[in-house]
């Protein structure tokens, strides 16, 4: 019978696989976990190994053994999707190493244990796992340390979570030069994509890493710090405080900041925008049960707030440019079926509509007045109309601007100016699923996905992308998932509407599905994605008669 080691034991993962210094044979459990005739090819099996779980992968002949749930906000794995060495989370598309328990793609920062597994005469499956992360089920990889004769200087300019990201990923592919992160926030890099879905956020609760992790890592942090000049001839950024910095290469992710419509009132007190935790407090401190809300934009971030603030206030009124709210995204069926889920939940729409002025009494809004005269009520407005992207500082440097602001990128995220990498919002960058085609994409995954691979590029790991734009909402319990990109000439629904319990396909030109959302159907987006992500493509023909027959058995 077979005796290997189903799973590779690499530097990030030898404290699982016992021998490590420190550690004794009381910080390990091993026990048999299954038979192997119970977990076939291209399967995954999630089992019970003591107090914990494991998810026992086979690819190829070999099993592996990793962390059950997804590093991110804890979904079981075993329900997600396969891909070809790895493992997509079914709820918001991370993917994981199927040997090294390593996060490939986002959002989420940490990485899963990987555990020793080996496979008795009698075909028994026994697997060996270091305790303490067997319980937490995350594993933060080994960083570089900083070295004094490497005087190479790499500058991090935005602290999201892309910019977060990338620093971090030059520590663990071992870049020794000095990292800095500049941050315009007054706060570290956090899991932005609360600000609108809980704004009664506790920030500390949310940062992606402490201090004390960038200070053990050597990572320095400028907090409430924005560049206001970069020099791609001198290699040579300043600061608003006046400091000035001289850089080896970059990577520039500053994001975007929230619009505000150019009208009469924008201004007043309680007229708000959300994009930073701060924004979400402004909002959160006003909110009472006899308040008005307006919220004019039906964005997600429109609707995410105004899902949060509906229970706590009197009244919340939405006011849409189009005829249904996410229509760009979702199309119009699904749009319609949102609004009516808000109408359900005490949400009044006012559409094909927009914000004239703002009219308030000492310094703070009293009322909206609507493009046809219409006046409402509002204590609180806030803005969900979309954002510019933020790159001024950068004209004048060197860097191509394009008319919205964005950076055009090549396959490895390096702007025109050579050692200067972008990503994130800012990015104009080639989409892999969409046949690397370049596009704009706000996603907070693929921001972080443009952080990992801008920093192997910058230290001479040539990495191209393989972008697969992954997007979700949750409205009132309900969540909904998105992947790919483009303008759709058709849209396809498979399953009840009615029930929020369908997929969607979206057909572009030539027939081709380019993108996918679903309502109460996981794992299908994952899928889709993962699929992907592999180079396929499907067609409107593959669809019929089973829409779900390209999945994996």
């Amino acid at each position: 019978m077979m005796s290997y080691l189903a799973s590779k034991v690499t530097a990030a993962t030898s404290t699982s696989n016992g021998g490590a210094a420190g550690t004794h044979d009381d910080d390990f459990i091993e026990a048999v976990v299954c038979q192997e005739s119970e977990i076939g090819e291209n399967q995954m099996k999630q089992v019970e190994l003591g107090e914990g779980k494991v998810l026992l992968v086979r690819q190829n002949g070999k099993l592996s053994a990793i962390g059950n749930k997804c590093s991110h906000y804890g979904a079981m794995l075993v329900t997600g999707a396969l891909g070809e060495g790895r493992v997509r989370c079914p709820w918001h598309g991370a993917c994981f190493n199927v040997e090294t328990g390593d996060i490939e793609d986002f959002p989420g920062m940490d990485s899963l244990p990987c555990y020793r597994v080996t496979v008795g005469e009698a075909g028994e499956v026994k697997v060996r796992a270091k305790r303490t992360e067997l319980a937490t089920n995350k594993r933060t990889r080994v960083m570089a340390k900083r070295a004094a004769q490497d005087a190479r200087t790499y500058v991090v300019i935005g602290g999201g979570p892309s910019g977060a990201t990338c620093a971090e990923t030059l520590r663990q592919e071992g870049f020794t030069g000095r990292i800095v992160m500049i941050n315009k926030e007054p706060c570290l890099p956090y899991d932005r994509v609360k600000v609108s879905k809980t704004m009664d956020l506790n920030l500390e609760k949310v940062l992606l890493r402490t201090q004390q992790f960038y200070d053990e890592n050597d990572i320095e942090v400028m907090l409430g710090t924005a560049v206001t000049k970069l020099d791609g001839a001198t290699h040579e950024l300043t600061l608003d405080n006046g400091y000035k910095i001289r850089y080896d290469k970059a990577y520039i992710a500053t994001g975007s900041n929230p619009r505000r419509p150019p009208i009469e009132g924008a201004s007043l007190g309680n007229v708000c925008v959300l994009r930073t935790a701060a924004d979400a407090k402004q909002v959160n401190e006003q909110l009472a049960p006899e308040k008005r809300v307006v919220i004019l934009g039906t964005s997600f971030i429109g609707l995410e707030a105004a899902a949060y603030c509906v229970n706590k206030v009197a009244k919340v009124t939405v006011i849409g440019r189009g005829a249904v709210p996410l229509k760009e995204s979702f199309g119009d069926a699904i749009g319609q079926r949102v609004m009516e889920l808000f109408e359900e939940k005490g949400v009044q729409f006012v559409m094909n509509s927009g914000i004239r002025r703002c009219i308030g009494a000492e310094g703070t809004v009293q009322q909206v007045e609507l493009t046809d005269g219409t006046l409402f009520d509002a204590d609180i407005c806030i803005f969900g109309i979309g954002s510019t992207l933020y790159t001024e500082f950068l004209q004048g440097s060197g860097i191509s601007l394009n008319r919205n602001g964005s950076i055009n990128t090549d396959q490895y995220l390096e702007s025109n100016l050579e050692g200067v990498y972008v990503g994130g919002d800012i990015a104009n960058a080639p989409v892999h699923s969409n046949d690397g085609q370049q596009a704009t994409i706000g996603h907070y995954p693929l921001a972080q996905y443009h952080g990992r691979v801008a920093a192997l590029n910058m230290i001479g790991k040539a990495t191209p992308l393989k972008a697969v734009p992954f997007f979700w909402t949750v409205l009132f319990g309900k969540s909904f998932r998105y992947c790919g990109y483009g303008q759709p000439d058709e849209v396809i629904i498979d399953g009840d509407l009615a029930a929020l319990k369908f997929v969607a396909f979206y057909i572009g030109k030539g027939g081709r599905v380019i993108g996918m959302s679903s309502c109460q159907r996981d794992p299908v987006v994952a899928q889709f994605a993962e699929y992907s992500s592999q180079g396929k493509v499907l067609h409107k023909e593959d669809l019929t008669p089973n829409p779900l027959g390209w999945v994996p058995a």
